[in-house]
C-alpha cells in the first residue's frame, strides 16, 4: 500500500507540475514580451475545457479531436485579444486590468448562460489503470505529464532556436532595440497571445478531464500562474520550469499531510519567505512597470 502511494503522489506531482508551467508559460509570455498581466488567463483556461466538454458531450465529436479544435479556438481566440484588447492598451497597466475583468466578466456569464453552473466531468481521453506490480497510476495523469513534458520541450526549443523564438526574447528585452532592428512587434505580440491562449487550453482540456470543470475553475489557475512566474522571475523559462515543479510538488504531497486549506496556506506562506529572500525571482528581475 505504501509503494501505491508513493507511486501515485510521483504521478501527482508530475501531471501538476506539468499543467502548472503550461498555464504559467502563456502567462509570462504575454508578461515578458507585451507587458501585459492577462488576469483572464485562468478565464481563458476554463472556457477551453468547456469548449471541449460542449465538443464532446454535446456534439459528439471524439474526444482527441474536440482536443485539438478547442486548442486551435482558443489559439484563433487569443489573436483576436491580442489584436483588439491587449494591442491597443500595451504596456498601460491600469487599462489593461480594466479590459482583462471584462473579458473575465463575458467569458464566465457565457459559460453560465450556455452550459449552467452545474460542475460537469469531462469524459477522460484515456480511461485506463496501468499497473506495474504494486504501483498503479491513472493513465490520463500520466498522459497529460507526457504532453506537457512534449510541449513544455517544444516551447524551450522555439525560444532558443527559431527565428521568431529569438525574437520574442528580443522583443521582451528591449522593445525598442527589437523594433530598430525591423523586427514586428505587433507579429510577436500576436504569436505570443496565440502560444499563451493555446497552452492555457491545452492544459483546460487535460486538467478538465482529470477533475471536474466549474466556470470558477480559472481562479485557482491563475493564482499559480501568478505564483509561478512572481517565484520564477520574470522571463525566466528554465526559472518557470523549476518552480512549476517545487509547487507541484507541494500541491500533491501536503494535502495527504493536513487539509486542503492549510496545504494552501501553507504552500503560499512558503512562496512568501522566498520571496523575502529572493524579491527578483529564483532566476529572474524583480517585476515592475
Amino acid at each position: 500500500m505504501g509503494i501505491t502511494l508513493v507511486g501515485t503522489t510521483v504521478v501527482n506531482c508530475l501531471m501538476l507540475s506539468s499543467m502548472y508551467v503550461l498555464m504559467a508559460l502563456g502567462f509570462a509570455f504575454l508578461v515578458s514580451i507585451m507587458g501585459i498581466l492577462n488576469f483572464a488567463h485562468g478565464a481563458i483556461y476554463m472556457v477551453s475545457g468547456y469548449i471541449c466538454y460542449q465538443l464532446t458531450v454535446a456534439y459528439g465529436i471524439n474526444e482527441w479531436a474536440s482536443f485539438l479544435l478547442t486548442v486551435a479556438i482558443v489559439g484563433a481566440l487569443g489573436l483576436f485579444l491580442e489584436k483588439y484588447c491587449f494591442r491597443p492598451f500595451s504596456w498601460n497597466l491600469d487599462r489593461i486590468i480594466v479590459v482583462c475583468i471584462a473579458i473575465i466578466l463575458i467569458l464566465e456569464t457565457v459559460v453560465n448562460v450556455t452550459v449552467g453552473v452545474y460542475v460537469r466531468a469531462l469524459p477522460s481521453f484515456f480511461p485506463r489503470i496501468l499497473r506495474a506490480g504494486v504501483f498503479a497510476a491513472r493513465a490520463d495523469k500520466l498522459l497529460s505529464f507526457l504532453i506537457g513534458s512534449f510541449l513544455l520541450a517544444f516551447i524551450v526549443w522555439f525560444v532558443r532556436s527559431t527565428k521568431h523564438g529569438i525574437q520574442m526574447q528580443a522583443v521582451s528585452q528591449n522593445q525598442e532595440g527589437a523594433l530598430l532592428q525591423g523586427i514586428n512587434i505587433h507579429r510577436i505580440s500576436a504569436l505570443a497571445c496565440v502560444m499563451a491562449c493555446s497552452l492555457a487550453a491545452v492544459s483546460g482540456c487535460l486538467m478538465g478531464a482529470i477533475f471536474n470543470l466549474s466556470p470558477f475553475m480559472g481562479d485557482q489557475m491563475l493564482t499559480k500562474a501568478v505564483e509561478l512566474v512572481t517565484v520564477a522571475g520574470i522571463g525566466s523559462i528554465g526559472g518557470v520550469l523549476f518552480a512549476g515543479l517545487i509547487l507541484g510538488t507541494m500541491d500533491a504531497t501536503l494535502p495527504m499531510l493536513m487539509g486542503g486549506a492549510e496545504s494552501q496556506a501553507l504552500a503560499l506562506g512558503v512562496i512568501v519567505v522566498l520571496l523575502l529572500f529572493r524579491p527578483q525571482g529564483f532566476f529572474g528581475r524583480e517585476a515592475g512597470f
